[in-house]
Order: structure tokens, then C-alpha cells, then sequence
């Protein structure tokens, strides 16, 4: 009995998809960067609350953080997608569904790294600030968070880059990114084999590539130093 199975990779097949794997992959990267932006937003917010000095604000900040950390983003996206609808009236199509779910989720990680940032800034710089009569919001402003952004690079770098992989969950909610496009050609054409692995490889492209991008901008911003 030959071991073999037979199978011949088809290139006609593989090429005339790769258009339609290169527009899904550009709907992931859109879904990606909406998502970290909406993140970055909900983390600054969950830092600040978590630094200040008021045991409420601290709590509703640990509060979010261990909910939406400790939910999987599969299950807040069916819950966004289709348990909300029945439950509030309120329906989001498929692309806002994936932002809200990834960002929401992605916040409460952003939040703990930008805390993190804040925290690492020696305390003496707050309290000279306060003597030099700012106040606790415009020191932060002013003296706190342009130090940060630069000790946020690496780890909001590797925090896209699992955002941008995680995109692959939207597939559940319908959405037509990478995943779901390969998904809908493999099933169609019965060539599963070749419209995931060429998949796979878009995506480890996408990551290789912003990997590459944000070291370069982490190796800028140290020379600039």
C-alpha cells in the first residue's frame, strides 16, 4: 500500500484566490487597528482610574480589568453579537460587533500596560510637580504621560499584534475578514489545505511585519533618548 495520498497543491486555484485572501487580510488589519484604537482609548481610561487615589474609581478599574480579562473574547463576541440583540433590542452589524468585542477586550490588557507605564515613573516627579502648584490631572498631562509613551512601545506593540490574530475569532460573528474568506473558498471549493495554509501565511506576514515595524520605531525612539 503507498503511503501516499496523492495530493497536488493547486496553484491555478491558490492564485486566482489570492485577491480575495489579500482584501480579507486588509479587513482584518482595518478590524485590528480600529479595535487598538478603541483599546488604547478604554486603557487610558482604565489606568487613570487606577492610579488615582479613590478606592471607588480603583475598584470599578479592577472591575473591568477582571471581567474582560477573565471572560474569553470568543465568548464576548457571541454575547455582543448575538445574545445582546435579544436581550436589548440593540443589533450591530458585523464590523462594529468585532471592534467592540476586540477593543473592549483589548482595553482592559492596554490598561494594565499603560498602569504599568505610569507607575514606573518615579513618584518624585508627581510630587514636584504638585509643589510647583499643578494640579493631579495636569501633572499627569504635562510631566507623567509624555515620559510614558515611550516605555508603551514594545508591549503595545506585541499587544497589536495579538489583537491582529485574535481578529481570526470574528469569523463566528460572520464577519468577511482573512479567516472567514478562506473559510467560505475552502468549504465551496473543497480545497481546504490550500486556502488555509496560504492563510496562515498572510497572517504570519501581517505579524512579521509589524513585529520588524514596531522594533524599528522601539530602536528610534531609544537613539532619540
Amino acid at each position: 500500500m503507498s503511503g501516499s495520498s496523492g495530493f497536488v497543491w493547486d496553484w491555478a486555484f491558490t492564485i486566482k484566490m489570492l485577491p480575495l485572501l489579500i482584501k480579507g487580510a486588509g479587513m482584518t488589519v482595518l478590524i485590528a487597528a480600529c479595535a487598538i484604537s478603541l483599546g488604547t482609548c478604554i486603557g487610558l481610561v482604565i489606568a487613570l482610574i487606577k492610579v488615582v487615589r479613590n478606592p471607588i474609581l480603583n475598584y470599578l478599574g479592577g472591575l473591568y480589568t477582571w471581567v474582560f480579562r477573565g471572560i474569553p473574547l470568543l465568548v464576548q463576541l457571541f454575547i455582543i453579537y448575538y445574545a445582546l440583540p435579544g436581550a436589548t433590542g440593540i443589533n450591530l452589524d458585523p464590523f462594529p460587533a468585532a471592534v467592540l468585542g476586540i477593543g473592549m477586550c483589548g482595553g482592559a490588557y492596554i490598561g494594565e500596560i499603560i498602569r504599568a507605564g505610569i507607575q514606573s515613573i518615579d513618584k518624585g516627579q508627581m510630587e514636584a510637580a504638585l509643589s510647583l502648584g499643578m494640579s493631579y490631572s495636569q501633572a499627569m498631562r504635562r510631566i507623567i504621560i509624555p515620559q510614558t509613551y515611550r516605555r508603551l512601545i514594545p508591549p503595545m506593540g506585541n499587544e497589536f499584534i495579538t489583537l491582529l490574530k485574535d481578529t481570526s475569532l470574528v469569523s463566528v460573528i460572520t464577519m468577511v475578514e482573512l479567516l472567514r474568506t478562506a473559510q467560505i473558498y475552502a468549504s465551496s471549493h473543497f480545497k481546504p489545505f490550500e486556502m488555509y495554509i496560504t492563510a496562515g501565511l498572510i497572517y504570519l506576514l501581517l505579524t512579521t511585519f509589524f513585529t520588524v515595524t514596531f522594533g524599528k520605531l522601539e530602536n528610534k525612539l531609544a537613539q532619540s533618548e
